[in-house]
Protein backbone atom coordinates (compact mmCIF):
# COMPACT_ATOMS: atom_id res chain seq x y z
CA UNK A 1 0.00 0.00 0.00
CA UNK A 2 2.88 2.73 0.80
CA UNK A 3 4.98 1.54 -2.58
CA UNK A 4 1.14 2.77 -3.98
CA UNK A 5 1.10 5.70 -2.50
CA UNK A 6 4.59 6.91 -3.33
CA UNK A 7 4.00 5.53 -6.91
CA UNK A 8 0.51 7.91 -7.22
CA UNK A 9 2.66 10.81 -5.28
CA UNK A 10 5.39 10.89 -7.71
CA UNK A 11 2.84 10.90 -10.44
CA UNK A 12 1.56 14.43 -9.36
CA UNK A 13 4.51 15.77 -8.15
CA UNK A 14 5.53 14.96 -12.27
CA UNK A 15 2.51 16.64 -13.37
CA UNK A 16 3.21 19.58 -12.38
CA UNK A 17 6.87 20.36 -12.45
CA UNK A 18 7.30 23.14 -11.93
CA UNK A 19 4.87 23.94 -9.39
CA UNK A 20 6.91 21.05 -7.13
CA UNK A 21 9.81 22.54 -8.10
CA UNK A 22 8.86 26.01 -6.49
CA UNK A 23 7.08 24.21 -3.47
CA UNK A 24 10.55 22.66 -2.65
CA UNK A 25 12.68 25.75 -3.43
CA UNK A 26 11.99 26.98 0.39
CA UNK A 27 13.45 23.29 1.71
CA UNK A 28 16.30 23.44 -0.37
CA UNK A 29 17.19 26.96 0.43
CA UNK A 30 16.56 26.61 3.95
CA UNK A 31 18.12 23.05 4.06
CA UNK A 32 21.11 24.47 2.05
CA UNK A 33 21.20 26.84 4.29
CA UNK A 34 21.33 24.84 7.56
CA UNK A 35 23.76 23.20 6.34
CA UNK A 36 26.79 25.07 5.04
CA UNK A 37 26.39 27.24 7.98
CA UNK A 38 26.60 24.20 10.67
CA UNK A 39 29.67 23.20 8.30
CA UNK A 40 31.36 26.49 7.87
CA UNK A 41 31.10 26.30 11.49
CA UNK A 42 32.68 23.28 11.93
CA UNK A 43 35.45 24.47 9.42
CA UNK A 44 36.24 26.76 11.80
CA UNK A 45 36.25 25.57 14.89
CA UNK A 46 38.64 22.35 13.48
CA UNK A 47 40.80 25.27 11.50
CA UNK A 48 41.38 27.28 15.08
CA UNK A 49 41.51 23.82 17.19
CA UNK A 50 44.74 23.16 14.60
CA UNK A 51 45.77 26.78 15.00
CA UNK A 52 46.15 26.46 18.42
CA UNK A 53 47.40 22.55 18.19
CA UNK A 54 50.16 24.44 15.37
CA UNK A 55 51.69 27.29 17.74
CA UNK A 56 51.30 24.80 21.23
CA UNK A 57 48.29 23.01 23.04
CA UNK A 58 50.65 23.68 26.12
CA UNK A 59 52.06 27.04 25.98
CA UNK A 60 51.65 29.98 27.92
CA UNK A 61 52.31 33.49 28.39
CA UNK A 62 52.40 35.05 32.60
CA UNK A 63 53.25 38.37 32.57
CA UNK A 64 52.14 41.74 35.53
CA UNK A 65 48.63 42.50 35.06
CA UNK A 66 48.13 45.30 33.07
CA UNK A 67 45.24 46.15 36.29
CA UNK A 68 48.26 46.99 38.45
CA UNK A 69 48.56 50.06 38.58
CA UNK A 70 51.96 50.71 40.96
CA UNK A 71 54.34 48.57 38.66
CA UNK A 72 57.60 48.37 39.52
CA UNK A 73 60.75 47.67 38.06
CA UNK A 74 61.27 44.46 40.07
CA UNK A 75 57.88 42.94 38.60
CA UNK A 76 59.03 42.66 35.25
CA UNK A 77 61.31 39.66 34.48
CA UNK A 78 65.00 38.58 34.10
CA UNK A 79 66.65 35.83 32.93
CA UNK A 80 67.69 34.99 36.02
CA UNK A 81 64.14 34.72 37.01
CA UNK A 82 63.77 31.72 33.96
CA UNK A 83 66.63 30.03 35.40
CA UNK A 84 64.86 30.15 39.10
CA UNK A 85 61.78 28.64 37.38
CA UNK A 86 63.48 26.07 35.70
CA UNK A 87 65.35 24.66 38.55
CA UNK A 88 61.68 24.56 40.35
CA UNK A 89 59.82 23.13 37.76
CA UNK A 90 61.98 21.55 35.27
CA UNK A 91 60.19 18.63 35.64
CA UNK A 92 56.98 19.67 33.98
CA UNK A 93 58.24 22.44 31.43
CA UNK A 94 60.11 22.19 27.80
CA UNK A 95 60.86 25.35 27.30
CA UNK A 96 61.09 28.82 28.35
CA UNK A 97 62.41 31.86 27.07
CA UNK A 98 61.93 35.65 27.20
CA UNK A 99 59.29 35.61 24.34
CA UNK A 100 61.32 38.23 22.37
CA UNK A 101 61.29 39.63 19.24
CA UNK A 102 61.81 42.50 16.95
CA UNK A 103 60.94 44.26 13.70
CA UNK A 104 64.03 45.76 11.39
CA UNK A 105 65.30 46.27 7.86
CA UNK A 106 67.25 44.12 6.76
CA UNK A 107 69.91 44.62 4.05
CA UNK A 108 71.71 42.70 1.58
CA UNK A 109 73.73 44.75 -1.21
CA UNK A 110 71.12 46.82 -2.77
CA UNK A 111 67.82 45.18 -1.42
CA UNK A 112 66.65 46.26 1.82
CA UNK A 113 63.24 44.28 3.48
CA UNK A 114 61.33 44.57 6.72
CA UNK A 115 61.65 41.12 8.56
CA UNK A 116 60.12 40.28 12.09
CA UNK A 117 63.08 38.32 14.05
CA UNK A 118 62.49 36.09 16.77
CA UNK A 119 64.68 35.21 19.56
CA UNK A 120 64.18 31.48 20.69
CA UNK A 121 66.81 29.25 21.98
CA UNK A 122 68.13 26.39 20.69
CA UNK A 123 65.58 24.22 21.60
CA UNK A 124 62.48 25.78 20.02
CA UNK A 125 63.03 23.73 17.13
CA UNK A 126 61.92 20.59 19.80
CA UNK A 127 58.47 22.19 20.43
CA UNK A 128 57.71 24.14 17.44
CA UNK A 129 59.23 22.29 14.45
CA UNK A 130 59.94 24.09 11.08
CA UNK A 131 61.35 21.86 8.15
CA UNK A 132 64.86 23.04 7.69
CA UNK A 133 65.70 22.47 4.10
CA UNK A 134 69.47 24.29 3.24
CA UNK A 135 72.15 24.38 6.33
CA UNK A 136 71.18 24.21 10.00
CA UNK A 137 69.02 25.65 13.20
CA UNK A 138 70.42 27.47 15.74
CA UNK A 139 72.44 25.58 18.51
CA UNK A 140 73.42 25.53 21.92
CA UNK A 141 76.77 27.58 20.85
CA UNK A 142 75.26 30.12 19.11
CA UNK A 143 72.58 31.06 21.78
CA UNK A 144 75.50 30.77 24.43
CA UNK A 145 77.73 32.71 22.09
CA UNK A 146 75.50 35.16 21.24
CA UNK A 147 76.42 34.56 17.85
CA UNK A 148 74.88 36.84 14.85
CA UNK A 149 73.58 33.88 13.19
CA UNK A 150 69.74 33.70 10.84
CA UNK A 151 67.59 30.72 10.76
CA UNK A 152 65.65 32.53 7.71
CA UNK A 153 62.18 31.25 6.00
CA UNK A 154 62.48 30.06 2.93
CA UNK A 155 60.38 33.22 0.54
CA UNK A 156 62.36 35.22 2.56
CA UNK A 157 65.77 34.47 1.65
CA UNK A 158 64.22 34.33 -1.77
CA UNK A 159 63.38 38.04 -1.95
CA UNK A 160 66.37 39.45 -0.01
CA UNK A 161 69.07 37.42 -1.62
CA UNK A 162 67.30 36.09 -4.86
CA UNK A 163 67.99 32.41 -4.20
CA UNK A 164 66.80 29.73 -1.50
CA UNK A 165 70.08 28.39 -0.68
CA UNK A 166 71.08 31.35 1.44
CA UNK A 167 73.42 29.45 3.70
CA UNK A 168 76.48 31.54 4.59
CA UNK A 169 75.24 34.66 2.92
CA UNK A 170 75.22 37.95 5.02
CA UNK A 171 73.13 40.92 5.69
CA UNK A 172 72.97 43.83 8.28
CA UNK A 173 70.16 44.69 10.39
CA UNK A 174 69.88 47.10 13.21
CA UNK A 175 68.46 45.62 16.53
CA UNK A 176 67.40 47.77 19.44
CA UNK A 177 70.31 50.57 18.39
CA UNK A 178 73.04 48.04 17.73
CA UNK A 179 74.07 47.27 14.18
CA UNK A 180 75.48 44.32 13.03
CA UNK A 181 76.31 41.77 10.06
CA UNK A 182 74.01 38.50 10.05
CA UNK A 183 75.17 35.26 8.81
CA UNK A 184 72.34 32.99 7.65
CA UNK A 185 73.01 29.70 9.40
CA UNK A 186 69.86 27.97 7.82
CA UNK A 187 67.33 27.99 5.52
CA UNK A 188 63.54 26.29 6.73
CA UNK A 189 60.21 25.93 5.23
CA UNK A 190 56.89 26.25 7.78
CA UNK A 191 53.87 24.86 5.77
CA UNK A 192 50.38 26.54 6.54
CA UNK A 193 46.96 27.20 4.65
CA UNK A 194 45.49 30.74 3.70
CA UNK A 195 44.04 30.47 7.05
CA UNK A 196 46.88 30.11 9.28
CA UNK A 197 48.60 32.20 7.84
CA UNK A 198 46.16 35.16 8.55
CA UNK A 199 45.55 34.43 11.93
CA UNK A 200 49.25 34.38 12.63
CA UNK A 201 49.99 37.48 11.03
CA UNK A 202 52.19 36.11 8.19
CA UNK A 203 52.65 38.62 5.16
CA UNK A 204 54.67 38.11 2.14
CA UNK A 205 56.01 41.55 2.53
CA UNK A 206 57.60 40.78 5.28
CA UNK A 207 60.34 38.30 6.00
CA UNK A 208 60.94 36.38 9.23
CA UNK A 209 63.56 34.70 10.59
CA UNK A 210 64.77 32.86 14.26
CA UNK A 211 67.75 34.47 16.07
CA UNK A 212 69.48 33.43 19.17
CA UNK A 213 66.80 35.38 21.99
CA UNK A 214 70.40 36.29 24.01
CA UNK A 215 70.56 39.00 20.71
CA UNK A 216 67.07 40.37 22.13
CA UNK A 217 67.69 40.16 25.96
CA UNK A 218 70.63 41.04 27.85
CA UNK A 219 71.97 39.30 31.50
CA UNK A 220 70.69 42.53 33.26
CA UNK A 221 67.22 43.15 30.80
CA UNK A 222 63.82 43.45 32.08
CA UNK A 223 61.22 41.75 29.64
CA UNK A 224 57.54 42.46 30.30
CA UNK A 225 56.42 38.68 29.79
CA UNK A 226 57.59 35.13 29.76
CA UNK A 227 56.63 32.27 27.42
CA UNK A 228 56.99 28.71 28.23
CA UNK A 229 55.84 25.25 27.26
CA UNK A 230 54.50 22.53 29.60
CA UNK A 231 54.86 18.85 29.43
CA UNK A 232 52.15 17.44 27.56
CA UNK A 233 51.06 15.28 30.74
CA UNK A 234 50.93 18.54 32.62
CA UNK A 235 47.29 19.25 34.63
CA UNK A 236 47.70 23.18 32.90
CA UNK A 237 45.29 24.54 35.38
CA UNK A 238 46.97 22.73 38.39
CA UNK A 239 50.21 23.73 36.72
CA UNK A 240 49.63 27.29 35.97
CA UNK A 241 47.52 28.19 39.69
CA UNK A 242 51.23 27.09 41.85
CA UNK A 243 53.59 28.46 38.94
CA UNK A 244 51.25 31.68 39.18
CA UNK A 245 52.13 31.61 43.34
CA UNK A 246 55.32 31.03 42.97
CA UNK A 247 56.34 34.35 40.71
CA UNK A 248 53.96 36.56 42.61
CA UNK A 249 56.13 35.39 46.35
CA UNK A 250 59.44 35.69 43.93
CA UNK A 251 58.34 38.81 43.16
CA UNK A 252 57.04 39.60 46.48
CA UNK A 253 53.25 40.25 44.73
CA UNK A 254 49.78 38.65 45.18
CA UNK A 255 48.58 35.79 42.15
CA UNK A 256 45.96 38.22 41.67
CA UNK A 257 48.69 40.63 40.35
CA UNK A 258 49.83 38.44 37.63
CA UNK A 259 48.43 37.69 34.13
CA UNK A 260 48.83 34.25 32.53
CA UNK A 261 47.10 33.19 29.48
CA UNK A 262 47.42 29.59 28.01
CA UNK A 263 46.84 27.96 24.83
CA UNK A 264 44.47 25.49 25.68
CA UNK A 265 42.27 28.50 27.55
CA UNK A 266 42.10 30.24 24.40
CA UNK A 267 41.14 27.67 22.35
CA UNK A 268 38.51 26.65 24.89
CA UNK A 269 36.89 30.13 24.55
CA UNK A 270 36.96 30.23 20.87
CA UNK A 271 35.39 26.84 20.10
CA UNK A 272 32.52 28.11 22.78
CA UNK A 273 32.08 31.43 20.68
CA UNK A 274 32.10 29.58 17.61
CA UNK A 275 30.07 26.53 18.09
CA UNK A 276 27.29 29.67 20.17
CA UNK A 277 27.82 31.84 16.73
CA UNK A 278 27.10 28.35 14.17
CA UNK A 279 24.21 27.39 16.78
CA UNK A 280 22.83 30.99 16.33
CA UNK A 281 22.71 31.77 13.00
CA UNK A 282 21.92 28.15 11.87
CA UNK A 283 18.83 28.39 13.71
CA UNK A 284 17.80 31.57 12.11
CA UNK A 285 18.49 29.98 8.46
CA UNK A 286 16.54 27.28 9.57
CA UNK A 287 14.03 29.99 9.66
CA UNK A 288 13.41 29.36 5.90
CA UNK A 289 12.20 25.65 6.92
CA UNK A 290 9.50 27.05 8.35
CA UNK A 291 8.90 29.60 5.36
CA UNK A 292 9.36 26.35 2.69
CA UNK A 293 6.90 24.11 5.24
CA UNK A 294 3.97 26.72 4.77
CA UNK A 295 4.73 26.48 1.02
CA UNK A 296 4.13 22.74 1.14
CA UNK A 297 1.15 23.23 3.35
CA UNK A 298 -0.62 26.08 1.00
CA UNK A 299 0.46 23.69 -2.34
CA UNK A 300 -0.98 20.79 -1.02
CA UNK A 301 -4.20 22.70 -0.42
CA UNK A 302 -4.00 23.77 -4.04
CA UNK A 303 -3.72 20.27 -4.58
CA UNK A 304 -7.09 18.98 -2.91
CA UNK A 305 -9.22 21.46 -4.16
CA UNK A 306 -8.00 20.39 -7.48
CA UNK A 307 -8.28 16.60 -7.12
CA UNK A 308 -11.72 16.65 -5.26
CA UNK A 309 -13.14 14.88 -8.24
CA UNK A 310 -10.48 12.25 -7.76
CA UNK A 311 -11.22 11.87 -4.15
CA UNK A 312 -14.49 11.68 -4.50
CA UNK A 313 -14.02 8.52 -7.09
CA UNK A 314 -11.60 6.75 -4.59
CA UNK A 315 -13.70 6.81 -1.89
CA UNK A 316 -16.59 5.58 -4.04
CA UNK A 317 -14.33 2.85 -5.38
CA UNK A 318 -13.73 1.71 -1.47
CA UNK A 319 -11.14 4.07 -0.84
CA UNK A 320 -11.13 4.28 3.16
CA UNK A 321 -10.45 7.57 4.54
CA UNK A 322 -7.05 6.61 6.04
CA UNK A 323 -5.97 5.61 2.71
CA UNK A 324 -6.34 9.42 1.22
CA UNK A 325 -4.49 10.62 4.31
CA UNK A 326 -2.15 8.64 3.62
CA UNK A 327 -1.45 9.19 0.29
CA UNK A 328 -1.62 13.46 0.85
CA UNK A 329 0.71 12.69 3.75
CA UNK A 330 3.23 10.94 1.75
CA UNK A 331 3.02 13.50 -1.55
CA UNK A 332 4.10 16.12 1.13
CA UNK A 333 6.93 13.84 2.79
CA UNK A 334 8.19 13.36 -0.64
CA UNK A 335 8.37 17.18 -2.03
CA UNK A 336 10.27 17.65 1.36
CA UNK A 337 12.63 14.95 1.25
CA UNK A 338 13.30 15.37 -2.44
CA UNK A 339 13.80 19.21 -1.39
CA UNK A 340 15.85 18.17 1.21
CA UNK A 341 17.94 15.96 -0.84
CA UNK A 342 18.63 18.81 -3.72
CA UNK A 343 19.67 21.12 -0.77
CA UNK A 344 22.61 18.75 0.60
CA UNK A 345 24.02 18.09 -2.38
CA UNK A 346 23.75 22.02 -2.80
CA UNK A 347 25.04 23.19 0.29
CA UNK A 348 27.85 19.95 0.21
CA UNK A 349 28.70 21.35 -3.67
CA UNK A 350 29.14 24.73 -2.31
CA UNK A 351 31.23 23.75 0.98
CA UNK A 352 33.61 21.56 -0.88
CA UNK A 353 33.93 23.95 -3.85
CA UNK A 354 34.67 26.87 -0.81
CA UNK A 355 37.07 24.68 0.61
CA UNK A 356 39.45 23.85 -2.74
CA UNK A 357 39.11 27.35 -3.43
CA UNK A 358 40.64 28.48 -0.40
CA UNK A 359 43.03 25.63 -0.30
CA UNK A 360 40.87 24.82 3.28
CA UNK A 361 39.85 21.11 4.83
CA UNK A 362 36.74 21.66 5.17
CA UNK A 363 34.40 19.83 7.95
CA UNK A 364 31.08 18.20 6.88
CA UNK A 365 29.25 15.82 9.15
CA UNK A 366 27.44 12.95 8.25
CA UNK A 367 24.99 13.46 10.98
CA UNK A 368 23.81 16.63 10.10
CA UNK A 369 22.82 15.50 6.35
CA UNK A 370 21.28 12.59 7.59
CA UNK A 371 19.37 14.91 10.56
CA UNK A 372 18.47 17.67 7.84
CA UNK A 373 17.19 15.13 5.27
CA UNK A 374 14.94 13.54 8.04
CA UNK A 375 13.97 17.13 9.40
CA UNK A 376 12.85 18.00 6.05
CA UNK A 377 10.95 15.04 5.57
CA UNK A 378 9.18 15.66 8.96
CA UNK A 379 8.39 19.36 8.18
CA UNK A 380 6.73 17.64 5.40
CA UNK A 381 4.86 15.54 7.08
CA UNK A 382 3.56 18.30 9.62
CA UNK A 383 2.97 20.91 7.45
CA UNK A 384 1.20 18.34 5.39
CA UNK A 385 -1.34 16.87 7.84
CA UNK A 386 -4.02 19.68 7.77
CA UNK A 387 -4.23 19.28 3.80
CA UNK A 388 -4.21 15.60 4.00
CA UNK A 389 -6.84 15.78 6.52
CA UNK A 390 -9.55 17.86 4.91
CA UNK A 391 -8.93 15.72 1.72
CA UNK A 392 -9.45 12.22 3.41
CA UNK A 393 -12.62 14.24 5.30
CA UNK A 394 -14.34 15.16 2.17
CA UNK A 395 -17.67 13.28 1.93
CA UNK A 396 -17.70 11.67 -1.82
CA UNK A 397 -21.22 12.95 -2.58
CA UNK A 398 -20.11 16.44 -2.70
CA UNK A 399 -16.50 15.62 -4.31
CA UNK A 400 -18.22 13.52 -7.11
CA UNK A 401 -20.26 17.03 -7.42
CA UNK A 402 -17.46 19.45 -7.72
CA UNK A 403 -16.77 20.82 -10.56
Amino acid sequence: MLIENMIMAFHAIRANKMRSFLTMLGIIIGIGSVISIVSIGDTMRGLFSDLYKDVGITQAYISIGYWVEDVRTSDYFTLDDLERIKRVFGDEIDYIDSSASASADAHAGRTTMKFDFSGVDYNYQDLQPVTILHGRYLNEGDILGRKTNVVMEKQSAVKLFGTENAVGKTFRTTLYGNTDEYTVVGVYEKKMNAFQALMMGVSSDTGAAFIPYTLLTWPNDNFYACRLFAKSDVDMSDFMNRLMAFIAKMKGRNPEDFSGQTAIEEMGTVDSVMGALSAAVGGIAAISLLVGGIGIMNIMLVSVTERTREIGIRKALGARTRDVLIQFLTESAILAACGGTIGVIFAVSVVSLGGILLNLPVVIKPGIILLAVSFSAVVGIFFGIYPASKAAKADPIDALRYE
